[in-house]
């Protein structure tokens, strides 16, 4: 389907071609639809609330009143998500017997000030501890396409992503420390944004990792998702950044890196369109070194923040209701408690010097750029071995949760052609520089999706050469960053490949 964007929404609202109340009533009835997905996107839909607070919106719109061109619009609410006298359960059962919060998250608070209308909360992995977006408990949601067949929505805030992708309000927010708005965005055919962790409060949230933990948006586009961010972080200005032109952009791309590993043919295929599309557009890709990737698995090797920290939030919990638990999620949070404190110290201290090392390597770039998960969205029924739930569950996480443990911001776009199976394209950028990695993406969306055109000369299928049918090294010529930037002499490119067979 289409998705309207929140500025389109917002254009119509201040025209008076619809109203708030109207555009909350048509994402409720796609919520109750039966044939749709809203009773395994949504934990709980807050109907009455939102009719109400979509009437008032459109009180003041009418009296001059409204807290901003903005109000009125519906969104969607993560199940971690703190809202004054409603019990927050984060996808789990063992805590619905928990008092209600006191007060809202101060993420989703600013929102609502902003005149959003909050529709209800949507279904999650339990506790936010799988990039699958698989639950137990409340059924799991299935991706937009193959839809017949079943396939993972990702996570793990999956409801989050398909209430966006079917309509089912403008935008939604979810929780990201490994990957958990990019990976669903990119299953789903939508955006999906991971600030840097500080940019906007993680009070009121349910944590898994009080060191990754991040808020974000999913949204159609990328204009969406800054709108919604400028909100959570308090800016006046809720208004998206213009769009940087892809022309002479720096985006370097870790090719040498376990990002490109094992990556499935559909998804190398979208992505190497995306980046010829981008290279006719004028902009520059370059090879980056970034040896530090490599360094972080073995800086986890005596354990994750994740793990550690979700222990520690857990324990009593777990001692009290552990049969109430997923065993899946459950594994993992009990491979903390074997992780001392020392472990955590050098883990940070580990951390540092690798986060240090590689904003060195990517301050030239104006951003990073990979495919946002190895692959498309598999089967449901894929997972239902444990030993198959760990390999799938790592790959989805592994590409994303390198912008976590860098201090990154970073989004996923999607950049499949229609009617392939969904492909997402990550950007990341340097630590607090948000609002311009946005406006980058704004470009890069334009750019490298399916709407753009080129004429590229077709190039040999091996990555590491960049030789086109025609002969010369031509467009698809690469910088090397090694300590400095220098021009990569094509006779040795040439020779990284066997032989040249144009597509």
């Amino acid at each position: 389907m289409t998705l309207e964007t929140i500025e389109a929404a917002a254009r119509r609202l201040q025209a008076g071609e619809t109203t708030a109340l109207a555009l909350a009533e048509e994402a409720l009835g796609r919520i109750t639809d039966p044939a749709g997905e809203g009773s395994r996107a949504f934990l709980a839909v807050q109907a009455e609330a939102a009719r109400a607070t979509a009437g008032a919106m459109d009180v003041l719109r009418r009296a001059g009143r409204a807290p901003s061109r903005y109000a009125g619009i519906p969104i969607s609410v993560k199940d971690l998500f703190d809202q004054a006298g409603v019990v927050t359960t984060a996808g789990s059962v063992a805590l619905r017997d928990a008092a209600p919060a006191t007060r809202t998250a101060p993420a989703i608070a600013r929102l609502e000030r902003a005149g959003f209308v909050v529709l209800g909360r949507t279904n999650m992995v339990e506790f936010a501890f799988s990039g699958t977006g698989f639950n137990p408990h409340h059924g799991t949601p299935r991706a937009p396409w193959d839809r017949v067949t079943g396939r993972l929505p990702g996570g793990s805030s999956s409801g989050a992503a398909v209430a966006v992708a079917d309509g089912m309000g403008f935008g939604s927010i979810g929780s990201d420390t490994g990957g958990s708005c990019r990976v669903p965005a990119a299953h789903c055919a939508i955006a999906g944004y991971k600030p840097t962790a500080r940019r906007v409060p993680t009070d009121g949230a349910f944590p898994l990792s009080q060191t990754l933990d991040s808020i974000g948006p999913l949204a159609p586009t990328t204009a969406c998702c800054a709108t919604l961010d400028a909100a959570m972080a308090g800016e006046e200005d809720l208004a998206p950044p213009p769009a940087i032109p892809v022309a002479g952009l720096r985006l370097g791309i870790p090719s040498a890196t376990y990002l490109f590993d094992g990556v499935q043919q559909e998804v190398i295929a979208a992505f190497d369109l995306a980046l010829r599309r981008l290279e006719a557009a004028g902009a520059r890709l370059l090879d980056v070194a970034m040896p530090e990737v490599a360094q972080i698995p073995a800086a986890n090797a005596r354990g994750t923040f994740a793990a550690s920290e979700a222990w520690a939030i857990h324990r009593d919990l777990i001692a009290r209701k552990r049969g109430e638990y997923d065993p899946l999620v459950l594994s993992r949070i009990e491979a903390g408690a074997a992780m001392t404190a020392a472990d955590l110290i050098a883990l940070r201290t580990e951390r540092a010097r690798i986060i240090a090392a590689a904003d060195a390597h990517t301050a030239p770039f104006d951003a990073i750029i990979a495919p946002t998960t190895p692959l498309v969205p598999p089967r449901i029924s894929e997972i239902a071995e444990a030993s198959e739930f760990g390999r799938i569950n790592l790959l989805l996480l592994r590409n994303t949760a390198v912008g976590n443990f860098l201090d990154r911001c970073s989004i996923s776009l999607p950049c499949h052609m229609p009617g392939d199976p969904p492909v997402g394209l990550m950007l990341i950028g340097e630590t607090m520089g948000d609002r311009r990695l946005l406006a980058i993406a704004r470009g890069v969306r334009r750019r490298s999706g399916p709407d753009s055109s080129f004429a590229a000369a077709p190039r040999c299928r091996a990555r590491s050469c960049g030789t086109t049918a025609r002969g010369g090294l031509g467009d698809a010529e690469r910088d090397v960053v090694a300590g400095g930037l220098r021009r990569r002499d094509p006779d040795d490119a040439r020779r990284r490949c066997d032989e040249h067979r144009p597509e």
